[in-house]
């Protein structure tokens, strides 16, 4: 009797780590409050808002953050890490939410500034490395020209 609560309580519990549901799931990263998920597939377009976008600028090049700044503090005083969505931008300010789209192929990226720079005058933004390859055609290329669109607050 004792052997077969067991075996019941196990497989029970392995069931409910494996799920067990009939159609299509969607897995949504869940975010810290500091983290910006980039791009979510909504199946119910009936309860989607886009956010209200204010053209920045386009044309423009972005870049990304070398893994030596792992750890290291931003000038926000965050500390930065290449696996989040987080950006360096001279002028915006801390806490700016902004929607960077690669140009060539409209993938696009949402990302929070949290430090200055990119220190040339050439680049207008650095991105994370996740947030860089989520929207490269080219995994190899170390820049690429986007545009930088504001997310305004939602009020």
């Amino acid at each position: 009797m004792k052997n077969s609560i067991i075996v019941f309580s196990v497989s029970l519990v392995l069931l409910i780590i494996t799920g067990f549901t009939s159609g299509t799931t969607v897995t949504v990263p869940v975010a810290k409050k500091t983290e910006k998920i980039a791009a979510v597939a909504v199946t119910d377009s009936a309860n989607t808002t886009e956010p209200k976008l204010t053209l920045y600028k386009q044309n423009v090049l972005a870049t990304y953050y070398a893994d030596k700044f792992n750890g290291r503090k931003t000038t926000s005083g965050e500390r930065f890490h290449n696996s989040k969505y987080t950006a360096a931008h001279m002028k915006l300010p801390f806490g700016t939410m902004v929607r960077v789209t690669n140009e060539k192929n409209g993938k696009f990226v949402d990302v929070k500034v949290n430090d200055r720079g990119p220190f040339s005058k050439k680049l207008e933004i650095d991105l994370t490395k996740t947030a860089f390859m989520e929207i490269a055609s080219k995994k190899g290329s170390g820049s690429f020209k986007v545009k930088i669109e504001i997310i305004d607050p939602a009020e």
